[in-house]
């Protein structure tokens, strides 16, 4: 028998309050009030941003408690980077890919993770530097991809791009998404890149809206690592973006490294459904009733 799992501390991030998960929160404070444990809730005002505010103390939490949808998700990761520390992510959202647990089935999940009954997820994270002139600028940690794109009216950007120092070609298009795998499922497929299974150790280059049609996605090793550079002119501010949250501009020249991440996020696995059902469900497969 699986020894259980000790949770004293307790950390729980809310997203941006709507008034339909407003009363849930209350209720899973509620929850670990009553049970006895040592908590506090921390809310995310606005839209989530490592740059913003985080918890003062992570010293001691056992576990974080995720309430809200892949934002607020994406948040908690890259300020639990190298924590070590589990996410129970809560869909308090509209979509909900990675935050698969529901408001129906928290308590029963909470339960089977002490318990020892669910598998914790080991996600590959994404860490991405901005070189000027040679010089280390600026660094981030993401979970889903880091996007290079227009800050303006779009127009076509014009970067050069290298894997672990070939180089790979020049891309002409409104702008490249690197994505690991757990953020394949987001911009990334929407843009037509391929879906990796999130616990695989792999990133994805995908052009967005290529000028040449040649320029396809590309699936390489973790190992690897890739150089883009911000060729110049440009005729349009060029932004960086890391999961959505973070922002940088970018200024002709730059070169920006992409690499797997020496840090993880650690997801808790629900057991009411796979990835390959949540793939199913949420994208409405053929053969589905909305497909």
């Amino acid at each position: 028998m699986k020894q259980k799992r000790d949770i004293k501390k307790v950390l729980l991030i809310a997203g941006a309050e709507r008034n339909k998960g407003r009363f849930f929160i209350d209720e899973v404070t509620d929850f670990f009030r009553e049970a006895g444990k040592e908590y506090s809730l921390y809310r995310v005002n606005g839209k989530p941003s490592g740059q913003l505010n985080k918890p003062k103390d992570l010293n001691g939490v056992d576990l974080v408690v995720s309430l809200g949808g892949d934002g607020t998700l994406l948040y908690c990761a890259r300020i639990l980077a190298g924590k070590n520390i589990p996410i129970l992510a809560v869909n308090l959202g509209d979509f909900g890919f990675i935050t698969e647990i529901s408001k129906a089935e928290w308590k029963d999940a909470y339960y089977k993770y002490i318990e020892n009954r669910l598998e914790i997820s080991s996600r590959m994270m994404l860490e991405v530097c901005v070189q000027r002139k040679g010089k280390p600028l600026s660094c981030y940690l993401g979970l889903n991809d880091g996007v290079i794109g227009t800050g303006g009216i779009s127009r076509i950007i014009r970067l050069k791009v290298y894997i672990t120092g070939t180089y790979v070609g020049r891309y002409r298009a409104d702008g490249v998404i690197v994505a690991t795998p757990t953020g394949s499922t987001a911009y990334s497929v929407a843009a037509g890149g391929p879906i990796l299974h999130p616990e695989m150790e792999a990133l994805i280059l995908n052009p967005i809206c290529p000028f040449t049609l040649s320029n396809r996605p590309i699936v390489f090793p973790g190992k690897e690592i890739m150089e883009i550079e911000v060729e110049e002119p440009q005729r349009t501010d060029v932004i960086l973006s890391i999961d959505g949250q973070d922002s940088f501009r970018l200024l002709p020249g730059d070169r920006i490294v992409f690499k797997k991440s020496d840090k993880k996020t650690f997801i808790i696995q629900s057991d009411k459904r796979n990835f390959y059902e949540v793939l199913r469900t949420k994208l409405n497969w053929a053969g589905e009733p909305n497909a």
